[in-house]
């Protein structure tokens, strides 16, 4: 009988074992770099695929691999003929814009619900009362950074699961498909699987740990643009400007007040609702450029978006005839839901894992992107799962230890009840 704090004895079973994994990858900076040319982005990333390539050879995965594009490759061979290929996936970047360098992890025992105020910077509180996710994990082992950077739950708590799985998988030749593990570099800044090899990689249809709460299923997801705003303006000595000298500075505050800010935001949009929202800026008096990211469910609105940015700077910048500007649309990812509304067993196979392990399943949709989008996309059906971690991007960023447990007692009942169902 599993302790109550957990949803099931296979996941009390490889819960220490996953925190482990956790606490050892957490500690390798792998944050990924928007403005970096090469790929991966940063080379750090490479720290921790190269461990894990150890350590997954050290499991016995002979084929394991580390590919010229950072990726990470290994197979669990299977035990049933004829069962498909499935593929497990996570990524090892963590994201930009909070510190990855230094990580602290610390572990809370038994939280006892009062809020926990980090030790690092005392400013950084998790509250109950403001994180329902956390009011609901009372009793559990919390991991959380020490309050200066993110703790790296997106996605090392994925990376942590998989592998976990894939050692559990190996200590018994119960029925089981064969299992294809990827571990990407790249997926915070968009370009997860720029150079995956779908050949290469041979899985019939994968899934992504990727994901946050208990039981999540994630079959939706934002179809996402980046925006890409360059205004021109005349650059000239100050002392010397009278009549000749046009800011684009100014032009681009103008055009970033206009923006709408009631709605069409991150700060005022919720569940399938889109918004524009400006990330990075950068510029001189002769040139400002803003990056800004596109989202929305709905592909015609997604496109309705990108038309009023191009309006609004059309405005701002035709007052000034001296002034000029462009606007470069870049597709990072499609809603990957149509194309795994044609797969449900997929999907369904996903559920009834989750329900073998003691959850209930629960469908939600993703306010953003996985690297299951883009491979969905590619033509490898690819839902996203939950991996235990909340509160992401954020030095307030939190991870479960009992409900990764549940995450990699999920990884293994997949990989089973594909094998039994080809027994």
């Amino acid at each position: 009988m599993a302790e109550t704090r957990y949803a099931s004895p296979l996941a009390e079973e490889l819960a220490e074992d996953v925190l482990a994994r956790f606490l050892r990858y957490v500690v390798i900076d792998t944050q990924s770099d928007p403005t970096s040319t090469t790929y991966p982005s940063t080379e750090k990333q490479l720290d921790l695929s190269r461990l894990l390539l150890e350590e997954l050879r050290a499991l016995g995965l002979e084929d394991a691999e580390l590919t010229e594009h950072g990726y990470v490759f290994a197979t669990v061979p299977g035990t049933v003929a004829g069962a498909p290929t499935v593929g497990l996936i996570a990524h090892v970047d963590t994201a930009p814009g909070v510190s990855g360098t230094g990580v602290r992890p610390l572990v809370h025992r038994g939280w006892d619900g009062a809020p926990l105020r980090l030790p690092g910077d005392p400013g950084q509180v998790l509250d109950p009362d403001d994180m329902p996710g956390l009011a609901e994990r009372v009793g559990h082992d919390l991991v959380t950074s020490d309050g200066t950077t993110l703790l790296g739950a997106d996605d090392k708590a994925g990376v942590a699961i998989i592998v976990t799985a894939a050692e559990c998988l190996l200590k018994d030749d119960a029925p089981r498909a064969t299992l294809r593990i990827a571990f990407t570099v790249d997926e915070e800044v968009g370009r997860g699987t720029d150079h995956f090899d779908l050949g290469a990689f041979g899985a019939d249809f994968a899934y992504t740990f990727d994901g946050s709460g208990l039981g999540e299923v994630e079959t939706e997801t934002f179809s996402a643009y980046q925006l890409v705003l360059t205004i021109t303006g005349v650059g000239v000595h100050p002392g010397s400007g009278k009549g000749r000298l046009v800011n684009a500075l100014k032009l681009m505050g103008e055009f970033l007040v206009a923006l709408p800010t009631n709605g069409l935001t991150p700060e005022t949009t919720e569940d399938r609702e889109g918004f524009v929202h400006p990330e990075r800026l950068t510029g001189t008096t002769g040139s400002a450029t803003v990056w800004m990211l596109a989202r929305d469910h709905d592909d015609a609105k997604l496109e309705e978006h990108v038309a009023l940015v191009r309006r609004i700077a059309d405005d701002v910048v035709g007052r000034e005839p001296r002034a000029a500007f462009t606007l470069d649309v870049v597709e990072q990812y499609r809603n990957m839901r149509p194309a795994l509304d044609r797969h449900p067993e997929v999907v369904e196979a996903a559920e009834e894992a989750i329900r073998r392990v003691g959850v209930e399943p629960v469908h939600s949709i993703i306010r953003g992107g996985t690297d299951g989008a883009r491979l969905t996309e590619k033509g490898l059906p690819t839902p996203n799962l939950f991996t235990g971690g909340q509160h992401y991007h954020s030095e307030r960023e939190w991870a479960s230890v009992q409900d990764m447990g549940a995450a990699a007692a999920v990884a293994v009942e997949l990989i089973r009840l594909w094998g039994e169902r080809s027994a």
